[in-house]
């Protein structure tokens, strides 16, 4: 088989990763794809940093046994932990990791206020805090400690009264108001996007790092010219720690799911 055929590995703790997949989906079809997600460890965002590296680097292990081309990490928490560490490790093929999307947020909503929604692990590493410095003199960033909030994904809840009264305890009256912007760093987290701004209470704009991620990715991968040569649709493989019907049924549900 051409190893332009491998497939791509994205890795999460858990199945939010599936938002970073969905936009790789859309830009680049024919690909063939594994989503592995490590559920049986999930939170990774309450663990401590050398907690998540050994993590990740036994998943990338294993993905690379696989005959992964390129690797994914599509959970913010991992890449502030692991990613540069693994790219050292393993340069046989390329690591590409998610940030939060923070600089869009920034310079469009100037001198307005912008929430992080984010891991607490997320918020309290350096990768976060050096992209934080350099915007925090052009909108006002408020970081928001989100611990527990990826759970209700994993458990397949993206809406409803439980939900909401969640987010109203992270997202209080002083902090909601007249903010410009969300950026969501957690890969969980835009599949409750609705959810979010119905707590808001008014239509703002809400920045994930999805899209940014797949275009970096397939820049990657014409440069090493490891796109696919193939006209066909690609293939998913679905992968889950949890080994339950339920992580693999919750996983196809959100798949593609805007």
């Amino acid at each position: 088989m051409d190893k332009n055929d491998n497939p791509i590995a994205f890795l999460d703790s858990g199945v939010g990763g599936i938002s970073v997949l969905n936009e790789a989906l859309k830009i680049m079809p024919n690909e063939n794809y594994i989503f592995f997600g490590d559920s049986v460890n999930a939170p990774y965002g309450t663990r401590t940093t050398e907690e998540v590296r050994a993590l990740t680097e036994k998943n990338v292990e294993f993905l690379l046994e696989r005959g992964s081309k390129a690797i994914v990490i599509a959970c913010n928490t991992a890449t502030s932990a692991a990613a540069d560490y693994l790219r050292n490790k393993y340069k046989q093929v390329p690591i590409i990791g998610v940030e939060p999307a923070l600089k869009p947020a920034a310079l469009n909503n100037k001198g307005g206020k912008v929430l992080v929604m984010a891991t607490p692990m997320t918020l309290k590493e350096r990768k976060f805090n050096k992209l934080m410095q350099q915007y925090q003199e052009v909108a006002q960033i408020i970081p928001v400690p989100c611990g527990g909030l990826m759970e209700f994904v994993e458990q397949g809840i993206l809406d409803g009264s439980e939900l909401e009264e969640f987010l109203y305890s992270m997202l209080t009256e002083d902090i909601r108001t007249q903010t410009g912007a969300i950026v969501l760093g957690c890969t969980h987290y835009p599949f409750i996007k609705d959810t979010i701004t119905k707590v808001i209470g008014y239509p703002i704009e809400i920045y994930d790092g999805g899209m940014g991620t797949a275009k970096q990715l397939q820049r990657t991968l014409e440069r090493s010219k490891l796109l696919r040569k193939s006209d066909s649709i690609g293939q998913v493989e679905v992968i889950n720690t949890l080994d339950s019907e339920r992580m693999i049924t919750l996983s196809e549900k959100l798949l593609m799911k805007e």
